[in-house]
């Protein structure tokens, strides 16, 4: 098959356990890019939190892309916005609602920073705000503006993962019907706009560059991934450490993110 475009989750995917890129992948998504395929990051970080990694690929400028926010965002590697999804002030009013269900903390990404108005942080909302290189501004509910608009919604919690499952078993229907809700890892549920997936996203920038979505790769492992293996028309490779409605869509199942298999499917269906 003729793919033109590979496009590749973060966390748990092109990186490894200790959260590199493995040296064979590195060299084989390199292959790849000389050879004209465009490679293009999925992932639930901002830009500012995958351009470190871009940057070890030789892929910049305004030509190559990544899908961020988890599909909310596309950017040129130049910085530019391609397609923007946000939330508004009522959004964020409703996402203090469901806060209220359990006991964990919320924060608002944007494209600039990282929001809450949780004064107590939870680790792993340390660790998102680190990982990414962005600032987090905590402010009282009353400070923020009521033209506050945000990408991305993330619930941790400082008291583990009880509460988590907590929040995942009791958000309402509506909420469901509203927004898009993944958990893309056991500590973590992330909460979209409507329709702002990596899938969608990336049938968007397929579009735009006049790539047929039958020559489009894509690699994931957890929830937030689901979306790129719901399209029928995408060759889907699983990790071998992905979750198993990820591995029962998919067309192929590599090895895991810790034995290079991004580099092994290349090879066998590209290079």
């Amino acid at each position: 098959m003729a793919v033109k475009l590979i496009a590749v989750d973060l966390d748990g995917t092109l990186l490894s356990s200790s959260n590199t890129i493995l040296p064979e992948t590195e060299r084989t998504l390199k292959e790849a890019s000389m050879q004209g395929i465009k490679v293009v990051l999925a992932t639930g970080r901002p830009l500012s939190g995958v351009m470190s990694y871009n940057k070890q690929l030789g892929l910049s400028g305004a030509e190559q892309y990544d899908i961020v926010f988890n599909g909310a965002v596309i950017q040129n590697l130049a910085g530019r916005v391609l397609m923007n999804q946000e939330m508004n002030y009522r959004d964020f009013n409703a996402m203090l609602r469901l806060q209220r269900l359990s006991h964990v903390d919320v924060h608002f990404e944007t494209t600039k920073c990282f929001w809450t108005c949780d004064r107590d942080l939870s680790v792993q909302m340390q660790i998102n705000a680190a990982t990414t290189n962005n600032v987090m501004k905590v402010r009282r509910r009353e400070e923020i503006p009521q033209n506050f608009t945000f990408n991305k919604v993330s619930f941790t919690s400082t008291q583990g993962n009880d509460q988590i499952n907590k929040l995942w078993n009791t958000i309402p229907d509506w909420a469901f019907d509203k927004y898009d809700i993944v958990r893309s890892f056991s500590n973590t549920i992330e909460l979209n706009a409507k329709g702002a997936s990596k899938g969608n996203a990336l049938t968007e920038l397929a579009d735009r560059l006049k790539i047929d979505q039958g020559k489009v790769m894509v690699f994931g492992d957890q929830g937030n991934d689901i979306s790129m293996f719901e399209n029928p028309n995408f060759k889907k490779v699983a990790m071998g450490n992905a979750i198993e409605i990820i591995k029962n869509n998919a067309d192929y199942v590599t090895d895991d993110n810790d034995h290079n298999g991004i580099a092994k499917a290349v090879k066998k269906f590209v290079l």
